[in-house]
């Protein structure tokens, strides 16, 4: 594969800039990183991001757009500004990379994906789930009709992050349903696809005084069943808690933890049952340790360079405004 020329536009303290940054570094036979961008005073906002950039050409946004040599862009600035700087980059003709899950602004992120269309341009969201082998497993097994006809999927994804983060999340609609709630809502959308009905649950668990949006909760029916996401902010264990319940007519898949840290990335462990039987044990198997990030990016190379994308622009369209709307937005 031919060298694809990158630059990075921003990054943050709470989601993965810092990493996809590490992640193509560390594949120089896939990517040219040309430099990268700090706008909205981010160096100044966030100093412990800086380490890993220094020795690496920094620019202006202004720089990077007008580089006719550097072919693709990935956008990690903070998620208020994600969908700003994604339309220049659009705008400007470059393949795209983008944090999820994007700006609060519904009519720019149409805008995005009407020009990324037009344009035939590459688009890749840090969905980082999309990039679980064993997830990915298990939509292979829904789709084939192992489990039956599918009537539940549970879907939990906490932390237990700081008081400031807490309060941070002010920032988003419903708060931690929008900042991590995405990445569940995204599976329950690619198993299920749109609801009949959605109810907006989050609320704040009043911890440490916060008044923000901490505990974040979406309930969908559809026409066979109740599913759900669930995400908060302050639970003991939470990381080691995270899971997806896939509920089917012959069969039940748990993923559970969705990953555990390791040397060199992560693995994931899932359990599976296809029988009637009240007390017969589940099979279990865990993953190879594998790298979210470098998968991810290595995607997004190959999409460059031409392989379909399966998370189509309406897809992702689609996954945005179900989003907004289980925020307890109207769009």
């Amino acid at each position: 594969m031919k060298k694809i020329k990158v630059a990075q536009i921003g990054t943050s303290e709470n989601s993965h800039g810092n990493s996809i940054w590490k992640s193509m570094l560390k594949q120089p036979d896939i990517f040219e990183v040309v430099g990268y961008a700090f706008p909205e005073n981010e160096r100044e906002k966030f100093p412990k991001q800086m380490e890993r950039f220094e020795g690496y050409r920094e620019m202006t946004v202004e720089e990077i757009l007008n580089d006719p040599e550097i072919e693709a862009v990935a956008v990690e600035t903070e998620e208020i500004y994600i969908t700003k700087y994604a339309l220049m980059v659009a705008k400007a003709g470059k393949h795209l990379h983008m944090e999820k899950p994007g700006g609060t602004d519904i009519a720019d992120f149409r805008e995005l994906i009407n020009i990324l269309k037009e344009k035939k341009l590459a688009f890749s969201t840090g969905y980082m789930y999309r990039f679980n082998p064993k997830i990915n497993e298990a939509f292979e097994k829904v789709r084939r009709g192992d489990l039956g006809r599918i009537y539940s999927v549970e879907a939990h994804m906490s932390c237990n992050h700081t008081l400031e983060t807490r309060k941070w999340l002010e920032n988003f609609p419903a708060g931690m349903l929008f900042f991590l709630g995405c990445h569940l809502i995204d599976l329950i959308y690619r198993i299920q696809g749109e609801p009949e009905e959605i109810i907006p649950l989050s609320c704040s668990t009043g911890i440490d005084g916060i008044k923000t949006d901490d505990f974040g909760m979406v309930v969908y029916k559809y026409p066979n069943g109740v599913s759900f996401a669930k995400t908060c902010d302050e639970e003991c264990g939470g990381f080691l808690r995270r899971q997806l319940v896939i509920c089917g007519e012959k069969g039940t898949i748990e993923i559970k933890p969705l990953e555990v840290s390791a040397d060199g990335g992560q693995y994931t462990v899932m359990n599976e049952i296809y029988d009637t039987s009240w007390h017969k044990p589940w099979d279990t198997d865990r993953s190879e340790v594998y790298s979210r990030y470098d998968d991810m990016m290595r995607n997004f190379a190959e999409i460059v360079r031409g392989k379909e994308n399966p998370y189509t622009y309406d897809y992702e369209l689609g996954l945005y405004e179900l989003l907004l709307r289980s925020c307890g937005m109207e769009i």
